[in-house]
């Protein structure tokens, strides 16, 4: 199969050795309507398999240390640090896989970054089992990590192939499409452990996936020739204070989906006594909720503009981990587990509408300098690529802080409830910043120039 068609002209082959689309422009109708479309969402399907199997992988060890029960004299508290060391590699690297998809091009990078995920997977396999170091099983499920990069290298390709007015919608059926990656391992988990089987049993089925997700992507992606590698972007992604401020509004809504993610089935284990089949039965109900809402998020974004979706959706967040907090003090297992999957859903639907403002923002950054047409879109796709990892990257670090959180919780008062209260206090933050920066009106009575410089702030309410 070739590209062949999905242009005006042939696309060319380059002496990089893949499949290169030298002329790409979503933002022109005509050509995404004829051709621009189909491939597009070629791309994104293909896309979404690889980052889906990454996530599975990166969440390998929120699943592992279920088996892992007293014959491997693992303390919760040594549980809690091993899931946190993949958090931190698996945001870490989102970084530099960002800017590999413009080194490398979107096909090429994600052959390399699927076939990657073989490196933790084999290596879990072969040390799996009581008796080995603590040290070798952290070296484990910190290689375990790369899998979260996969997340920012096919945000960043994805982000260039769809026009501004269909962002949200691909941007959040990405994302969403990988997180279900993480309640599908926890699923394949709850049946190994199910029938009786080993850790060795759940490797064994994701191993064999790893290598069709490289070999499909081989077959059937594109390279976008028009995404060059742009150090230039990096460094104005970093001066721009927007993508601080995303970064930190993307800790409370993915920070807390991916920290949540690894750390529940514990929580359930820890705090209330739930055996690892119990925990397992209850803890893929979450992630799969939220990954499956972040398209939907997405879309009210696209619908309704980004930050009040974001704004209203802190709300509903803080008040689930108010009714978490109050069943973690009364231990209402019921209520503790309800409340907690509504706050993966709310996480989920901000994953999506957070997401959808990194574009709309820097699009309207380009209409205050004054570019328009293409020239403005050029400038937006340019900025909110090279933001997009270091805003992934931030907010993965989030899931560290969250177990952290709850390792410090349970090692000081012996339950979650003091980590629960630290976040309701972050999501009010986050509550006041989405409101001060994209939705506050400036006061009455200002300049002239002060309030022509508040224009562009009007706007990203809208984005």
């Amino acid at each position: 199969m070739t590209a062949a068609g999905t242009t005006p002209s042939p696309p060319a082959t380059t002496g990089k050795g893949g499949r290169w689309i030298q002329k790409w422009d979503p933002e022109d109708e005509t050509f995404w309507n004829e051709t621009g479309e189909k491939v597009a969402r070629r791309n994104l399907i293909f896309s979404v398999l690889s980052e889906h199997i990454g996530f599975s992988i990166w969440t390998l060890w929120s699943v592992m240390v279920l088996f892992m029960g007293p014959e491997y004299g693992l303390t919760p508290a040594d549980k809690f640090f091993l899931v946190s060391m993949a958090t931190l590699v698996g945001a870490v690297v989102r970084v530099p896989y960002t800017f590999a998809v413009a080194i490398f091009g979107g096909r090429n990078w994600t052959i390399v970054s699927a076939a990657m995920l073989l490196i933790p997977s084999i290596a879990a396999f072969i040390v799996m089992e009581p008796g080995t170091s603590y040290s070798t099983f952290l070296i484990c499920a910190m290689l375990a990590g790369v899998g979260g990069g996969n997340f920012a290298s096919s945000m960043t390709n994805i982000n260039a192939f769809f026009p501004l007015r269909k962002k949200g919608w691909a941007l959040g059926l990405n994302a969403g499409g990988g997180n279900i990656g993480v309640p599908v391992m926890q699923l394949v988990a709850l049946a190994v452990i199910g029938a009786s089987g080993g850790p060795r049993v759940l490797l064994g089925v994701y191993i064999p996936l790893i290598v069709i997700a490289a070999v499909l992507a081989a077959l059937y992606m594109d390279n976008l020739a028009t995404m060059k590698n742009d150090t230039g972007a990096a460094k104005d992604a970093v001066k721009e204070g927007h993508t601080w401020i995303m970064a930190f509004l993307y800790i409370g809504t993915f920070g807390s989906f991916i920290g949540y993610s690894f750390a529940f089935g514990l929580v359930l284990q820890t705090q209330f006594g739930r055996t690892p089949l119990q925990a397992a039965y209850v803890t893929f109900i979450g992630p799969l909720l939220g990954s499956l809402i972040r398209p939907v998020g997405g879309w009210l974004a696209d619908r309704y503009g980004g930050a009040k979706i974001t704004l209203w959706n802190y709300v509903a967040m803080a008040a689930a981990t108010a009714v978490i907090i109050v069943a973690s003090m009364q231990e209402s297992l019921p209520l503790f587990t309800s409340a907690f999957i509504a706050l993966f859903v709310l996480s989920g639907l901000g994953n999506g509408s957070t997401y959808k403002m990194i574009p709309g923002i820097f699009q309207n950054k380009a209409l205050a300098r004054g570019l328009t047409g293409e020239e403005a879109a050029a400038y937006g796709r340019r900025l909110s690529g090279a933001s997009m990892g270091l805003i992934g990257a931030v907010g993965a670090l989030g899931g560290l802080g969250i177990n952290l959180a709850f390792r410090q919780s349970f090692l000081t008062v012996g339950t979650g409830t003091g980590a629960f209260v630290a976040f309701l206090a972050f999501y009010g933050v986050c509550f006041v910043v989405t409101w001060a920066v994209y939705l506050r009106r400036p006061a009455a009575g200002r300049t002239e120039t002060t309030t022509t410089e508040a224009k562009p702030q009007l706007s990203y309410a809208e984005v």
